[in-house]
């Protein structure tokens, strides 16, 4: 019998090796917010149920910015210490390979509670608004909001209550499983995801709210969350959602959750974000230019396909989700009002040196805080721009059929791409999308001999 030791503190992603925890997994998030007011601490408590993957003297949760108040396991009181984002938790007994326990975490949430990136996430965590709160993880962010296994490798179900004054509404990833008025008048709302979901996917939000509830393709439940003052406004792009989701079922397969719906932002943040099942999309985005407010509605919802369902096996996979949603973005638009296709990809491609230069190629980021540039987004659209050219457009539709369906709700990576994407095409395609994924230099563009990247500068 192995001797019970230490779980790692991270499960050593090169980019965040701290990100997520061993010697466990998840079998469902239980989180309790008891809402009071903005900008206002309020308790919370977080239930982990988790399943031993070795013998456990202790473990970690990734859990940062909040006044923890009682930690115990199995119900019993277990020592727990900060050390830095991580929650080093040790149980009386120490809990056997194989074994089931409970962790529940009591502690008082600070709903300002937020940290700054110096890419397009910028401001993230906690996200107040003028009566509640909207929440931006990603990338790791949850462990401000709940101790978490905190990677997007790692998914678990979660199960949301929310407790809120009478005239606040709540919402969360999934479906709105009971509405109960308490005896002191507060409401507490309970959801359930419904699927697993990653960390930097969850979605709670508490405002002053208008559900609106509508039917896309094939009966499927959309409701969109609304602050009361924006309904009018964001109507006429919210009403897109059907169209959009026929547009990307044509080129993805049937949409992978039971539900969707657009969150409205009310917060001056310039990120959407595409919390499963429904995707933030602040203010701005919907009240302003048709052409912009459809190339981010498409963005978040070709995630749920690409990013949510078919999640990313380490961080530097983050050009599979973010390239491909960004590509179908670009595709979208290109046909409805937008720059052309060809030019937005001939554009990227000019640049592309510059951010390899700058940042790492698509699938090698110089760091975590190269993970949210330019070159992830309009740079990995690119890549399968090239990956189109080379094989035909009818082989790339297979291939991207067959990716969100082969991985459908799994743990995918580069390596995996490039071995389906192969034998779809029924040709070795790892010498081809090798250097545009790794290498230092943009390779030519098939198809396009007149197209040049420029000069690098500095």
């Amino acid at each position: 019998m192995t001797a019970p030791s230490p779980g790692a503190p991270g499960i050593g992603d090169p980019l965040l090796p701290l990100d997520g925890n061993g010697g466990y997994t998840v079998r469902r998030y239980t989180l309790d917010f008891d809402w009071a007011a903005p900008r206002t601490p309020f308790g919370a408590s977080t239930t982990v149920e988790a399943t031993a993957t070795q013998a456990l003297s202790r473990f970690d949760l990734d859990f940062a910015g909040n006044t923890l108040r009682r930690v115990t396991v199995d119900g019993t009181p277990a020592r727990a210490v900060r050390d830095g984002d991580e929650l080093v938790i040790t149980p009386v007994r120490p809990i056997a390979q194989g074994g089931a326990f409970t962790v529940r975490v009591d502690y008082t949430a600070d709903p300002t509670r937020q940290r700054h990136r110096s890419d397009a996430i910028a401001d993230y965590g906690w996200v107040p608004t003028p009566d509640g709160i909207v929440l931006y993880p990603q990338p790791d962010g949850a462990k401000m909001i709940f101790p978490v296994d905190d990677h997007p490798s790692l998914r678990a179900p979660v199960t949301f209550h929310i407790t809120t004054p009478p005239d606040l509404g709540a919402v969360a990833n999934g479906r709105l499983v009971e509405r109960v008025r308490r005896p002191d008048g507060r409401i507490r709302w309970t959801y359930d995801s419904e699927h697993p979901v990653a960390a930097q996917l969850v979605q709670v939000a508490i405002g002053k709210f208008t559900f609106v509830e509508s039917t896309g393709p094939h009966g499927l439940p959309v409701r969109d969350v609304v602050p009361d003052g924006l309904v009018a406004g964001t109507k006429a792009y919210r009403s897109l959602t059907s169209e959009h989701l026929t547009w990307l079922e044509r080129r993805l397969g049937p949409y992978p959750f039971r539900r969707y719906g657009v969150l409205v932002g009310d917060t001056d943040l310039p990120v959407a974000l595409e919390t499963q099942s429904l995707s933030v999309v602040p203010r701005a985005d919907l009240l302003g230019d048709r052409v912009d407010a459809e190339r981010n509605l498409v963005h978040e919802l070709a995630h749920q396909w690409t990013g949510d369902s078919v999640a990313i096996r380490r961080w530097s996979d983050l050009w599979l989700s973010e390239g491909h949603a960004r590509f179908y973005e670009r595709l979208y638009s290109g046909a409805h009002g937008g720059d052309s296709f060809e030019n937005a990809m001939r554009s990227a491609y000019e640049r592309h040196d510059q951010w390899r230069h700058d940042d790492g190629a698509p699938a090698e980021p110089d760091g975590d805080a190269h993970l949210f540039k330019q070159m992830r987004y309009d740079g990995s659209a690119l890549v399968l721009y090239a990956l189109r050219e080379k094989v035909g457009e009818e082989a790339f539709d297979s291939i991207e059929r067959s990716w969100v369906t082969t991985y459908q709700g799994r743990v995918a990576g580069t390596h995996d791409f490039v071995a389906l994407a192969s034998g779809v095409a029924g040709q070795d395609l790892s010498s081809f999308l090798t250097p545009w994924l790794y290498g230092a230099r943009t390779p030519p563009m098939p198809g396009h001999p007149d197209w040049h990247p420029d000069p690098v500068q500095g």
